[in-house]
């Protein structure tokens, strides 16, 4: 029996046969073509793209109508980059210039893409090199008419291990065929962990190499809800797993009857749970899952996917869609949180390179660096919420004299709405996203003259303890039960009360059931989750009281160690709720 733990990115427990995808390397017979057939060949590379566009609008409509267009849309920017002229130039360029094989100048054109992706270090850049590997597998694959096995086209039940998955491939997978999946890259963020969450299949991701300990056919395990991975389990391995099996659908039956349910405390205490979501589509589900407005609307996804600034109005349009779901409840709108490592190249190339994305021109400091691009995102917002509860959140606010310069901006487009008659809500409140050390201690400081703050727990760990939570290599050192991380939650709790202001939590801190306890503990009335976490969160909070709250958040502040922090939680939240799966 082997054992691994990796990134769980989609809940549940599946036991099955192993399906071990190979490599999917294709062979290029030739690099290079006599120069009198490089008409001939041009033709060639043209029909096998027209060929791949087809295929992916096909995946496309499949997405939109199994999950939804913002699933869909994964696909239309993998449309965008096989019909892109730039792109399809350079290869053609090779061809002409060079007189390369139509296959080995795709090949070696967007792989020169894919590495300078990869070199930049950063996971979320690497997750969108395996979108340009996914477009050049296609265009081989219609070039050499070569194919692997389709995931689409399995009939007996399997779990599917691979070095890594296409997001046509896991857009592709059948719940009934596919028990599950393991990979070994990947990150949170990737299409392909979206993906899975959507489709509800059980997904672990950077398990690190593991392919070569597994033969196809092996009984293996994937346990998405804790990134546990068994290759051939023995005997009592896979009776504790059958278990946990069982007990996870009892208790996903039961918190579905939750949706009703107000979110309060035993003994009467009232905390508002809220939705984080990425795309406008997204407030359905939150409302589905009963949560009391949306504490986090991120709104990057405007402005990935596309070759051109958003306009106004598809601002706007997308927050109506929100708003309309939760006329009555708050909604929080954070504006662009952007950085170097995320950006396309379409706006990226107006701000040069930057050889640190994480400490470089990212989130409120490229809105101030760009007016434009900002008054057109908060003249959206402001027109949208005429009636409604909205707030605007600014990103990564490290400086009082960042919040008052966007504070300015948002006069600024008000007198100018005002001037053109145009309807806007003028009573929007304006809070800051706490997320680095100098908010923080400036945190007394911002209180007098923010609205709300809103604790971003995955930004505020990585740069106060030097860990990447999405790099297997560091990830253990980001972690919400160290002692340092509940003494800054607790300064910012202490100084929003100080000055009768509402705080939140909206990171992943918020949506790990161990941790709802302590900062309810210290004063958090707010929480904002992930959609599929709300029943789940919904249910500890129902099991608590304010004064067992308070209890466990004394002990945790008197701790020096995060380990020792973890284990107690951990054993608060088994009495707390005997049956949680976790």
């Amino acid at each position: 029996m082997i054992t691994r733990n990796g990134i769980a990115v989609s809940p549940g427990v599946a036991v099955g046969d192993a399906l071990v995808m190979g490599s999917e390397d294709f062979r290029i017979p030739q690099r290079f073509i006599p120069r009198r057939i490089v008409d001939q060949e041009l033709e060639r590379l043209r029909q096998a793209l027209d060929g791949v566009s087809t295929e992916i609008l096909e995946n496309e409509r499949l997405a939109n109508e199994a999950l939804g267009q913002q699933y869909g849309a994964i696909f239309g920017a993998h449309l965008q980059m096989a019909q892109d002229p730039k792109l399809i130039s350079e290869v053609e360029l090779l061809i002409k210039d060079r007189c390369y094989s139509p296959e080995f100048a795709a090949s070696r054109t967007l792989r020169k893409y894919a590495r300078q992706f990869q070199a930049l270090g950063n996971a979320y850049f690497a997750e969108r090199a395996a979108d340009i590997y996914d477009l050049e597998k296609r265009i081989l694959r219609h070039l050499l008419g070569e194919q692997r096995e389709s995931l689409a086209e399995l009939t007996q039940p399997v779990i599917v291990l691979a070095h890594n998955l296409t997001p046509s491939e896991t857009a592709g997978l059948k719940k009934d065929v596919v028990l599950g999946f393991a990979t070994e890259v990947g990150g949170r963020t990737s299409h392909t962990a979206i993906l899975a969450a959507a489709l509800e299949i059980p997904a672990i991701v950077g398990l690190g190499p593991f392919l070569a300990d597994v033969s196809g056919g092996d009984t293996v395990v994937v346990d998405g809800t804790s990134g546990e991975f068994i290759i051939e389990p023995d005997d009592d391995t896979l009776w504790r797993i059958n278990e946990v099996r069982q007990k996870y659908k009892s208790v996903a039956a039961r918190r579905r009857q939750m949706r009703d349910l107000v979110s309060e405390t035993k003994d009467g205490a009232r905390i508002s749970l809220m939705g984080n979501i990425e795309f406008p589509q997204e407030a359905e589900q939150c409302e589905q899952k009963g949560a009391d407005g949306i504490g986090l609307y991120r709104t990057e996804f405007l402005y990935l996917g596309r070759d051109s600034i958003p306009t106004e109005e598809d601002h706007y349009n997308a927050y109506t869609e929100v708003i309309s779901a939760f006329k009555d409840q708050p909604i929080t709108i954070r504006t662009l949180d952007l950085g170097a490592d995320k950006i396309p190249g379409w706006i990226r190339r107006s701000y040069g390179d930057d050889s640190n994305p994480a400490l470089g021109l990212r989130s409120i400091r490229m809105s101030l660096h760009d007016m434009d691009m900002f008054k057109t995102q908060i003249r959206a917002v402001l027109r949208a919420s005429v009636g409604a509860k909205v707030g605007i959140m600014f990103p990564l606010v490290s400086s009082l004299l960042e919040f008052r310069q966007a504070r300015l901006i948002v006069r600024e487009v008000m007198e100018d709405l005002e001037e053109q008659k145009i309807p806007f809500n003028s009573e929007v409140s304006l809070g800051i996203m706490v997320e680095v050390p100098a908010t923080v201690l400036m945190a007394e400081e911002f209180a007098r003259e923010v609205d709300f703050f809103s604790i971003g727990t995955n930004d505020l760990i990585q740069y106060t303890l030097a860990a990447d939570r999405s790099d297997p290599q560091v990830a253990k050192w980001h972690n919400p039960a160290d002692p340092a991380i509940i003494r800054m939650i607790d300064m910012v709790v202490k100084a929003a009360k100080n000055h009768d202001i509402p705080v939140s939590v909206c990171g992943q801190m918020s949506s790990d059931p161990r941790c709802v306890p302590l900062l309810i503990g210290m004063g958090i009335r707010q929480i904002s989750v992930s959609p599929h976490a709300i029943p789940e969160i919904k249910e500890v909070i129902r099991n608590l009281t304010i004064k067992k709250a308070e209890s466990i958040a004394a002990y945790a502040k008197q701790q020096e160690l995060a380990r020792d922090v973890e284990s107690f939680l951990n054993r608060e939240l088994r009495k707390l709720v005997p049956e949680n799966v976790k």
